[in-house]
């Protein structure tokens, strides 16, 4: 499992960069990927982030989860680093093994299905 600690507000050219690395993934196709908002952090820079309802940009942590194989996961750490690289804000990845229990792959619903 790799997890990606960021701000919601990081870039990478002009897109959200946790959308640039979710899109990564699925183009490379890994079995899964998923952004958690966080409502209070802090990193490196010792700014403490948290919701509020009368800021106009929210600036909160964000971790992107993805889970697959180890080898995939070691490959696609190598194919998003120069995004990572080419930032000018901190980010923290990590790598961590995960025990799949359950992996039931879901039927897509037909739109005029009920």
């Amino acid at each position: 499992m790799l997890r990606i600690y960021l701000s919601s507000t990081d870039k990478f050219k002009s897109r959200l960069l946790y959308e640039v690395i979710v899109y990564a993934a699925k183009r490379y196709g890994l079995s899964g990927a998923t952004v958690f908002k966080g409502t209070m952090g802090f990193g490196t820079s010792g700014t403490i982030n948290s919701t509020r309802f009368w800021e106009l940009t929210e600036k909160l942590p964000v971790v992107v989860e993805i889970i697959d194989q180890k080898e995939k996961v070691e490959n696609f750490i190598e194919t998003i680093t120069p995004y990572f690289e080419k930032i000018r804000t901190g980010c923290l990845l990590t790598v961590g093994k995960s025990t799949v229990v359950l992996h039931k792959i879901g039927k897509k619903k037909d739109f005029f299905e009920f």
